[in-house]
């Protein structure tokens, strides 16, 4: 590993790494745990290749990629495409009063995705909980036991503000770590909600940048629905294509044509599929299955490659743009943005909404 870490430590978080971890309750606040800090000696992409359909291509070779830092080719290091990658997802939860009407067909759509993305039967894969409404708050720490997170998402209740951002930033640089992180494990992001933040300490930019700085890749499963549009959309896909995830939209193809379905009038809400019947039913859960299937797909059948690069003549707290080309035609290419040499924390007190 060509990764080195200096851990600036506060004497409580030292203390936590070496105890059990306590309540979420007790636990202390983002400014006073564990902020990570490295210098990039080698940078890691996951890259995820589809088709004109949207399906993934899954028997690429190394010679079939060409990675460009600051616009320079640069030599691959390390290229795979096998299954069962070790990675570390945090799951982030809005638990915001928008979320109230659909809650229980998300928060077992959140089930769905830690039983997928962590098989329990395996040390590669292991998840965090994060549920956010006025403020975020870490549920369950770092584990490989998928069932203490779902035990944690039965129990939670939607209501409040929605702080997304500070959620982020809280996963980014509040939680225990795995060995090795990021390169191997890698780190991954599951959003699941609308993308709306009024509560946040921080904001959109810099909690992208320390994604970037903490090389973590973002997925959304957006819980807008019916046809319609959130002003919480934009962040959502900002997120995600800076980082490079995806958004997942499982209920906007529940009603394709919304004059079409408010049009019908009906005493259960102008739905045209009639809302507490089996149509509708069905139709929220295909949605959601599909979005699930789509997001721990991707997760578990990227291509990984790594490179050392060359930044002589750059100064390190400079992002730097990655450029990553498939010798294929007719397909998307997906990766993150760039990366920053050097890791550093980013402080509330400078934040502007």
């Amino acid at each position: 590993m060509r990764l080195s870490v200096v851990l600036l430590l506060a004497v409580s978080a030292l203390r936590a790494q070496t105890a059990p971890s306590p309540a979420p309750a007790q636990q202390p606040p983002a400014e006073a745990t564990t902020i990570l800090r490295f210098r990039v000696n080698e940078v890691i992409v996951p890259v995820t290749v589809t088709d004109e359909k949207g399906r993934f291509v899954k028997d690429l070779e190394k010679k079939d990629f060409r990675i460009f830092d600051e616009g320079k080719e640069q030599q691959v290091s390390f290229f795979t495409r096998e299954r069962s990658q070790p990675v570390v997802v945090g799951f982030l939860l809005d638990l915001s009063n928008s979320n109230r009407l659909n809650w229980k067909t998300y928060q077992e759509a959140a089930i769905d995705l830690v039983l997928n993305l962590l098989p329990g039967d395996s040390s590669r894969y292991q998840g965090y909980l994060i549920g956010y409404s006025n403020e975020p708050e870490l549920q369950m720490n770092t584990t490989q036991d998928p069932e203490k997170i779902v035990s944690k998402i039965r129990k939670m209740k939607p209501g409040g503000g929605s702080s997304l951002f500070d959620a982020i930033y809280m996963a980014c640089t509040s939680r225990n770590l795995v060995k090795g992180e990021p390169i191997e494990p890698r780190r991954v992001i599951v959003i699941v909600g609308d993308g709306h933040d009024n509560a946040s300490k921080y904001n959109l930019n810099q909690v992208v940048e320390i994604a970037q700085r903490n090389l973590v890749t973002i997925y959304c499963v957006s819980t807008v629905g019916f046809g319609f549009t959130s002003e919480g959309d934009v962040n959502l896909a900002r997120l995600a294509a800076d980082t490079g995830g995806r958004v997942e939209y499982p209920l906007q193809g529940t009603y394709k044509d919304v004059d079409g379905y408010l049009s019908k009038p009906s005493d259960d809400g102008n739905y045209a599929i009639t809302v507490g019947t089996g149509g509708y039913a069905a139709a929220i859960a295909q949605g959601i299955f599909h979005s699930i299937a789509n997001v721990a797909g991707e997760v578990t059948t990227q291509y990984i490659i790594r490179y050392v690069p060359n930044i002589e003549g750059g100064k390190t707290k400079d992002f730097r743009n990655i450029r990553v080309v498939v010798s294929l035609n007719n397909v998307t290419v997906r990766a993150r943005k760039g990366y920053y040499p050097e890791e550093a924390p980013i402080s509330p007190k400078t934040a502007k909404k």
